[in-house]
């Protein structure tokens, strides 16, 4: 059974220390004056990446995104992309793991958690300086590697994703209590992870320690939808990427989801995008 592409951070022999965990480089050491281009694939880290000048193209998981000046994209471990950018690109590209990035402070995990449930951030121009004065400290400690400069990697990074937040236009306002959204952002993480085992909306509501009714709630709330569609539409979007980056067989995608019943999974796929699997790839590659 073929699987996505994934790629992992690979320590470099000039850059000791990090276990893999994390990694930064700018976009102009990284292109070396030469277009980027990367196919389809995943990631098992997440992935930031800062345009301070750029054009080309980026989709993840299938939607298109502007790849313009003072913009952030950030990605989650597991989602899927394609990303084209111009010789003259300029920014920086972060990756790190969550066993190098592992906030110990509650609310700061959960700075991280909320950021990560957005995938793209345009800014304005001063906005945007003021990232790129934290990113300066943070390219410079992973340089040099002075004492303990792995701490301050760490709470420059925390710094990094509350500047983030607070230039997130759809942050959390009155109509949206902090609470709802930490419940909201904390099932999309849990779905995420669970859901080719688990479809059933009693097993993230017990795994939040609340009843099916108050987690209805909360995704009613935010998104106007109940658990079970948000979690169907996790269920089709992990199927969308089997088929669109991979050749596996229909039956092998299904098997892989949860459903021992193919012609179950095959009328399940139709109802909530229109198209068969197979047509549906046919139509898209």
């Amino acid at each position: 059974m073929q699987k996505i592409p994934v790629r992992y951070i690979i320590e470099a022999p000039k850059e000791p220390g990090f276990s893999g965990g994390f990694s930064m480089r700018s976009l102009e050491d990284l292109m070396e004056g030469q277009d980027m281009l990367q196919e389809l694939h995943r990631h098992s880290f997440y992935y930031v990446l800062v345009l301070e000048k750029a054009t080309g193209s980026h989709s993840i998981d299938f939607v298109p995104y502007p790849v313009k000046d003072n913009a952030v994209f950030f990605m989650r471990p597991g989602q899927i992309h394609q990303l084209f950018l111009k010789e003259d690109s300029r920014g920086y590209l972060l990756h790190f793991t969550e066993d190098f990035y592992a906030p110990i402070e509650a609310s700061a995990k959960q700075v991280l958690r909320h950021a990560a449930t957005r995938n793209y951030f345009p800014m304005e121009e001063v906005q945007f300086q003021r990232l790129l004065q934290v990113l300066a400290i943070i390219h410079r400690e992973y340089r040099e590697k002075q004492e303990r400069y792995k701490q301050a990697i760490k709470s420059a990074m925390d710094i990094f994703f509350l500047e983030l937040l607070r230039q997130d236009n759809k942050q959390t306002t009155a109509e949206h209590p902090e609470y709802m959204q930490e419940r909201l952002d904390e099932l999309l993480e849990l779905i995420e992870r669970h859901v080719s085992v688990h479809k059933q909306v009693a097993f993230y509501a017990s795994k939040m320690h609340l009843s099916p009714f108050q987690l209805n709630t909360v995704t009613k709330m935010l998104l106007g939808k109940s658990s079970s569609a948000l979690i169907n539409e996790m269920i089709i979007l992990e199927a969308r990427r089997q088929l669109l980056a991979t050749s596996n067989q229909v039956n092998q995608i299904a098997a892989m989801l949860g459903y021992e019943d193919v012609s179950y999974f095959i009328r399940f796929f139709k109802k909530h995008t229109g198209f068969s699997p197979e047509v549906f790839r046919s139509n898209h590659r």
